[in-house]
């Protein structure tokens, strides 16, 4: 196990990721490529996909120093990626990153300023989207992450590896679950309503079920969710927004916490309950949650990739399958058939 990042290692890991966040300025012509009204999950596939075809010097998975390299262009990349989807999908121009901000700063700048006018950066707002990119930066070995593995371990390109991740995420079974919570919200309407689906919630023969409770790894209280909710009520405190899907989701929980059928089986709000209400709240359009969902799923893709490649032992996956098919038959042929 390596230690832990010395202040002066810190530093000098954050000066890097900075001084690359830029992409090459022939990569803007990209975008234009794609339909105006095209997914922004389908737009990060396509342009991460492609900055295998720019990066040539860090692509050499042999080499320690280009394997670093190519972690840092991804993870500093990443974000000024998806600000760029993010811009061309609602129609604005892009915003070059500044490299006197954060990362979660930067981030949000490069999505919600615009050149005729002076954008300040909300520290509230900044510290909520930290928090999101470190809770959704690893967990385990999920489909996203296993299908980045799977992927590199044949020596294919990093940046098509990563790809391969976005592609996988974009899945709503996988990386919809928040954008899930908010057409829950829409489907119950008002909140005189969530009594009735509450009570829909625990007939197992209702096919309706809430979205946002309960997770396959955490049986208990979901911990990630706990920092979500307080950046949640702090976000939606700062704001001031008087949303009545909002007000919906907040009594919901409420609901759901105190409820007896809830609380025996350990249905929680999870961390992708809160996630979706924070997002909306800062005025990211549902399509960009799962582009955000990337972004900090990148550092864990990245090290995770980074581990599999350092093994001396690691060989290509390949995953078995048994067969439960027919057993022998005898060959017809097609016109005797």
């Amino acid at each position: 196990m390596k230690a832990a990042p010395t202040p002066s290692q810190k530093a000098d890991f954050d000066h890097r990721v900075t001084y690359h966040t830029m992409v090459h300025e022939q990569m803007n012509r990209f975008f234009t490529g794609f339909r105006r009204d095209a997914h922004p999950m389908a737009i990060m596939c396509g342009v991460v996909g492609a900055m295998s075809a720019f990066y040539h010097d860090s692509t050499d998975i042999s080499d320690p120093h280009q394997r670093m390299v190519a972690s840092l262009r991804m993870i500093a990349k990443m974000p000024t990626i998806a600000a760029m989807a993010f811009k061309y999908h609602v129609g604005q121009p892009f915003v070059y990153p500044l490299n006197a901000l954060d990362y979660a700063s930067n981030f949000l700048r490069m999505c919600f300023a615009v050149p005729c006018e002076e954008y300040k950066v909300n520290p509230v707002l900044a510290r909520a989207m930290d928090r999101i990119f470190i809770l959704h930066a690893d967990h385990e070995q999920n489909a996203s992450t296993s299908t980045v593995r799977l992927a590199g371990s044949s020596g294919a390109n990093p940046f098509a590896c990563i790809a391969a991740g976005i592609a996988c995420l974009w899945g709503p079974a996988h990386g919809g679950a928040n954008e899930a919570v908010l057409q829950m919200l829409g489907e119950i309407g008002s909140k005189d309503r969530i009594p009735e689906f509450i009570k829909r919630a625990k007939d197992k023969d209702d096919p309706f079920r809430l979205m946002g409770f309960g997770h396959r790894v955490y049986k208990n209280y979901d911990p990630r969710a706990k920092v979500m909710q307080k950046s949640c009520h702090e976000v939606l405190g700062e704001l001031g927004i008087d949303d009545p899907l909002l007000e919906m989701a907040m009594e919901l929980e409420k609901i759901a916490l105190e409820d007896e059928y809830f609380v025996e089986r350990k249905l929680f709000p999870n961390v992708d309950f809160y996630s979706g209400i924070i997002l909306k709240a800062m005025g990211f359009p549902t399509s960009m949650f799962t582009v955000l969902f990337a972004v900090a799923r990148t550092v864990g893709w990245v090290a995770q990739w980074r581990e599999m490649i350092e093994d001396p032992k690691q060989r290509i996956s390949r995953p078995r399958q048994l067969y439960h098919g027919h057993s022998d038959r005898d060959y017809v042929p097609l016109d005797k058939r």
